[in-house]
């Protein structure tokens, strides 16, 4: 089975230029499930992920989202244009974690293209993008930098 036929035609090694932006089109509104069971899952006990009843009385008013979830979040609504036809994750650095996050907001991602260089694969090409994460109002609330391992187009063609 051709795997290339089950996967996006422009999201290949070949398909990035530097300076090209990208917004994506999802948008995922963040949940209990976000806020208080996937905190469970990373063992972060902060009380600002499960005590309602204390984050009410705070500026923020309610649970406040755990920073790597958010982060999470952002990178899986920019995969779909981003890393469909990825290798490996190479790296995440420079998370900026702008606005805090709560139970209720939605949020958004915008991509922005920085490098496409090769690798020490004939086969794939490494490709790092800056990912901005915007929630509803329009605050930026993250932004990280990220290595992919992306395949070359099968074939050789661009």
């Amino acid at each position: 089975m051709n795997l290339a036929a089950l996967t996006s035609p422009d999201t290949f090694f070949e398909d990035f230029k530097p300076g090209t932006v990208m917004r994506h089109m999802r948008g995922k509104t963040v949940g209990e499930t976000e806020v208080v069971l996937l905190a469970h899952v990373v063992m972060n006990s902060a009380q600002g992920h499960f005590n309602a009843h204390e984050m009410s009385a705070t500026k923020f008013g309610q649970r406040v989202n755990f920073g790597g979830i958010t982060a999470s979040l952002v990178v899986g609504l920019a995969s779909q244009d981003t890393s469909e036809n990825a290798i490996a994750e190479l790296s995440l650095d420079k998370l900026r974690l702008k606005v805090p996050v709560v139970e209720g907001d939605t949020l958004y991602a915008v991509t922005e293209v920085l490098s496409c260089d090769p690798s020490d694969r004939d086969d794939a090409g490494i490709v790092s993008f800056r990912h901005y994460g915007i929630n509803q109002r329009k605050d930026l609330v993250c932004e990280l930098e990220r290595r992919v391992l992306i395949a070359r187009r099968p074939g050789g063609a661009s």
